[in-house]
């Protein structure tokens, strides 16, 4: 039945929306997602609909449903926590939230290459700030919907906080939203703040992570939250190496495998050659083969005793299942949803299921890197 709708949406619906400008679309898709979740009953309908399987993992302390995640960007302002759910995500990464509320980057800042099956933006962490993603994260669950899988935070950095200053700004944030969030991602590679790349340097890495943790072992009567990395797909290998040798002594929980690129394809559809040109980040079936090198890389030389989050250019299960033997224990996916529709995750759980047989999830993770 899904597998009709995603053909009929692709046909039909997603042609008519692609006319329109990207962020428009974005912005109309989540104020109706954010309407049916405010009503218990429409949330559990489309879950009875969606029919996901079960496929539970468990990682960082934490219970999945399933293991793949709504990837950050697509909720910045928690107007839609409930439904994540309901579409049969195994988990959801809300953000990214600053600890300062801002506007982002002038419009328009959001653009497609159909043709490559990518997206590009520039957003520039456009959210409400801190303090009303901590109100609405409250309100949630006060009124009995949080949903029943772990929900995430992404941490960005201010615009105009100085780099020098990121580690209070982050913490900021942090201390906010500690007590509501299941867990939490350092953003410090969204290519879309000036400079903001310069913090995954190792010592700038390590007085972020060490405030947070601070934070983490000091608020009485809320649980240690996992604290995660995300990480640029453009780094080196030596990078990358330098972020895992903070795993241990600042007690990561996993790392995030990748965010959006610098970089562009040598060759791509030629209507997407001027997309190409803006500035920003690229994401989509583009940053596939780079971003499964990287949880590679970092599978390999963590020797498999971190849990690793792939996420880039993931539009089916064949595409997830090659993010899992590369090292990934969960995956998360945006531009996948966006090109296959309502009923994606779905087909891919299920095709996640069906792959793995009779066999074990961990035998799985890592099984070709």
């Amino acid at each position: 039945m899904l597998r009709h709708v995603r053909r009929f949406y692709e046909a039909c619906v997603r042609p008519l929306l692609f006319r329109m400008e990207s962020e428009k679309v974005h912005d109309l898709t989540l104020r109706g997602l954010a309407a049916v979740s405010g009503h218990e009953g429409l949330c559990g309908a489309l879950a009875g609909w969606m029919d996901v399987p079960a496929l539970p993992v468990r990682s960082m302390g934490l219970e999945f449903p399933n293991p793949l995640g709504l990837a950050a960007g697509m909720d910045k302002g928690a107007v839609a926590v409930p439904v994540w759910r309901s579409l049969g995500f195994g988990f959801s990464e809300l953000g990214g939230v600053t600890w300062m509320a801002q506007p982002g980057n002038p419009r328009p800042r959001m653009f497609r290459v159909p043709g490559d099956g990518a997206l590009l933006n520039r957003m520039g962490f456009n959210n409400p700030g801190a303090h009303v993603m901590a109100s609405r994260l409250e309100a949630w669950r006060r009124r009995g919907r949080w949903p029943s899988h772990p929900v995430g935070v992404n941490l960005g950095k201010s615009k105009s906080t100085p780099l020098g200053e990121a580690a209070a700004d982050y913490a900021g944030s942090f201390r906010l939203l500690r007590r509501w969030a299941d867990f939490f991602v350092v953003n410090v590679s969204s290519p879309n703040t000036p400079n903001l790349r310069q913090l995954q340097d190792r010592a700038a890495l390590d007085e972020i992570l060490a405030r947070l943790q601070e934070e983490n072992d000091g608020t009485r009567g809320v649980p240690v939250r996992p604290i995660l990395v995300k990480v640029a797909p453009d780094l080196s290998w030596d990078a990358l190496d330098d972020v895992l040798s903070l795993v241990k002594p600042r007690r990561l929980a996993g790392i995030v495998a990748t965010n959006t690129t610098v970089g562009r394809p040598e060759a791509g559809s030629g209507a997407g050659r001027s997309v190409y040109r803006e500035a920003g980040g690229l994401s989509g079936r583009p940053l596939r083969q780079r971003s499964t090198e990287v949880v590679r890389h970092l599978f390999r030389q963590s020797k498999g005793s971190i849990p690793i989050i792939g996420v880039g250019g993931i539009f089916d299960a064949a595409d997830a299942w090659e993010k899992v033997c590369a090292g990934a224990t969960l995956v998360q996916a945006y531009s996948g949803m966006v090109y296959r529709g309502p009923g994606f995750a779905r087909e891919v759980v299920a095709g996640l299921k069906e792959r793995l047989g009779t066999g074990r999830w961990e035998d799985a993770v890592g099984s070709e890197a």
